[in-house]
């Protein structure tokens, strides 16, 4: 069920909430430990994240530097590619995305790679 708050969320706060969940992944930080780093607790990173609660330029400001990535890279608009990365972002984040896809790195190059992803196609017709 779809909240509220969530229903009316505005897209580019959702995209900015992507982007830093994602980049809270790819920098293996909890959201307990960018909650600390930025004076908040875990479940308003949650709704920052979420896209439920916007963000303001100060705590956007302190969740940048805790990630080490400029500003600029919350916010799409100004990166004609944005919409492409907003959806490798919104495909990331999908619980055990990452992860499968660190693991699917440490393969061997070739077969077993393709191997697994027809395995993992086939699954979704399970």
């Amino acid at each position: 069920m779809t909240r509220k708050s969530e229903a009316l969320a505005d897209p580019v706060d959702i995209a900015v909430g992507a982007r830093i969940r994602l980049l809270r992944k790819v920098r293996g930080l909890s959201q307990q430990s960018l909650a600390e780093a930025a004076g908040v607790t875990f479940q308003q990173i949650q709704k920052y994240e979420r896209g439920a609660n916007r963000v303001s330029a100060s705590m956007l400001s302190r969740i940048a530097a805790t990630l080490d990535a400029p500003v600029s890279e919350m916010f799409g608009e100004a990166n004609p590619g944005a919409g492409s990365i907003d959806e490798v972002a919104a495909l990331l984040s999908e619980p055990g995305a990452l992860e499968l896809l660190r693991a699917y790195t440490l393969l061997p190059r070739g077969a077993t790679r393709a191997t697994l992803v027809d395995f993992v196609r086939s699954l979704k017709d399970a």
